[in-house]
């Protein structure tokens, strides 16, 4: 629910392309996305603030269609200047989530592919030269 104030920014703020398509938060895996936001308010805050990370969870879950422009808008006191880029990366995930068979995005799970080939490459080097 919007207050005035938040009414007037919902108008005169310009969003992209991205925030006018819906997300179905039945289709996405909640569990691995709250890991990504946790991982990245912390990240952009410098800290681990629970307080903040929770209303994000709040926001997503408490609508099976979140509205992404009011979270950008609520969001802003937090994390200030980071806040518009946090949530196009947020609904650009939860979008691709939507559109994966298991909910996970497809970003999400080549970064973990790249991250395990990674650390097998760092195992592996070592014994070569022995």
């Amino acid at each position: 629910m919007a207050t005035g104030v938040d009414a007037k920014l919902l108008k005169s703020t310009k969003f992209p392309p991205e925030f006018s398509k819906k997300v179905d938060m039945q289709k996405v895996n909640i569990q691995v996305m709250k890991k990504w936001i946790a991982n990245q308010v912390t990240t952009i805050l410098g800290n681990e603030d629970d307080v903040v990370i929770e209303l994000i969870f709040n926001l997503i879950e408490g609508s099976r269609h979140p509205d992404i422009k009011s979270l950008q808008i609520q969001l802003t006191g937090f994390l200030d200047k980071d806040t518009a880029a946090f949530c196009k990366e947020l609904w650009k995930l939860l979008l691709s989530a939507q559109d994966s068979p298991q909910g996970v995005p497809k970003e999400l799970l080549e970064a973990k592919k790249q991250e395990l080939l990674q650390e097998k490459v760092n195992w592996t080097i070592p014994y070569i030269f022995f």
